[in-house]
């Protein structure tokens, strides 16, 4: 599962993931997601709106989406309950309920993976 995020530190965070969110809409949010962080520079609504014209969205329905903040309250509740269980960065992970903080290596979740797996089996 994908929770949104939005650093306070990245001014166009919020409306960069209700984007994403309205993407989604259409069925294509790894795209768009692929795309912001191709181009994390530049993340204005006016860069926005390009992006899903680029990834073939249905451009009317994407900005009357965003410009209408549909998502806001969704990526606002998905931060605060990132927050609330002890996130403060991204990327941030929950295995089987076990958190691991920041960008791991494979061993990482490979070791929580067997752990569980191993504990599940018990």
């Amino acid at each position: 599962m994908f929770r949104d995020f939005p650093l306070a530190m990245h001014k166009d965070a919020q409306i960069a993931s209700e984007a994403a969110q309205c993407a989604h809409d259409q069925g294509k949010f790894w795209e768009y997601h692929d795309h912001l962080f191709a181009n994390q520079r530049a993340l204005k609504a006016e860069n926005l709106k390009q992006y899903a014209a680029d990834i073939s969205l249905n451009t009317e329905a994407f900005n009357n989406c965003l410009d209408e903040g549909k998502f806001s309250k969704i990526v606002k509740d998905d931060l605060q309950a990132g927050s609330s269980v002890g996130v403060t960065g991204t990327p941030a992970f929950f295995v089987n309920g076990r958190f691991l903080n920041g960008a791991q290596p494979f061993e990482a979740f490979k070791k929580i993976i067997d752990e569980e797996l191993e504990r599940a089996g018990s």
